[in-house]
């Protein structure tokens, strides 16, 4: 009798849907108060698609999220009577972002507080104190920079060899096991080189989910050069 197919669980260590929303418009480079639902709806739903077939699990509040882009989104194709003074029904989700941002911007600050004989705020490792030259510029990079990336690898991949998770064609236990191996001789390996040698799907599949199960138990850090984009994962 197989085992149920792996699932990648979501839980603090990656974002919510506030995040993937947020992502969406940075990535789009769209004005917060001048929201193109249809295309972050359809952006979106897409996303959760993709994270769907890999088998991460879906909090409840991304699907709530995503029926909340769907009901705006048909709002704005109602009519609009001459003079009706009826609010930008995407106000309704502006102004939770913005609330969001600001909570999230106070919250960062308070986690890098240095605190003497305080365990409450933990200030994280420096990204840098892995790097060789200390004058790159890197950022964090999160769960869904990491699945824009994922997409584009995928992209190079024959259509035809579907993303199918069971318990009988992989093993994540194994795959971070070699990934582990790599990260002893090299330390750090771009996101891109991590499947250079991975020439099936699944294998490519199998490869992501191991990296982020590794990133949940601290195992890896992921950094990202602001000037070229490239994505570096660190062992530490």
């Amino acid at each position: 009798m197989f085992e149920e197919p792996y699932k990648v669980l979501l839980d603090d260590v990656f974002e919510g849907p506030m995040d993937l929303l947020v992502h969406l418009i940075k990535k789009n480079e769209v004005d917060i108060y001048d929201i193109p639902i249809a295309l972050i709806t359809n952006q979106y739903l897409d996303c959760l698609s993709l994270m769907k077939a890999l088998n991460i699990d879906l909090a409840g509040d991304f699907i709530l999220m995503a029926a909340t882009l769907a009901q705006i989104k048909s709002r704005l194709l109602l009519p609009v009577h001459e003079g009706e003074d009826e609010e930008d029904p995407r106000m309704e989700i502006a102004r939770p972002i913005l609330e969001y941002l600001e909570m999230k911007s106070a919250a960062e600050q308070l986690s890098v507080r240095n605190l003497l004989g305080d365990s409450t705020f933990i200030r994280q490792p420096d990204i840098k104190d892995f790097l060789s030259d200390q004058d790159e510029e890197v950022i964090t990079v999160g769960l869904f920079e990491l699945i824009d990336a994922f997409q584009k690898i995928l992209k190079n991949i024959s259509e035809d060899q579907r993303i199918n998770i069971t318990a009988d064609s992989m093993s994540v236990k194994d795959k971070i096991s070699r990934l582990i191996d790599i990260f002893k001789e090299k330390e750090s390996i771009s996101f891109e080189e991590l499947f250079a040698a991975d020439v099936a799907r699944i294998e490519i599949v199998l490869t992501f989910l191991a990296m982020l199960e590794m990133v949940k138990i601290g195992l890896v850090r992921i950094a990202q050069h602001t000037q070229s984009g490239v994505i570096r994962l660190f062992y530490l």
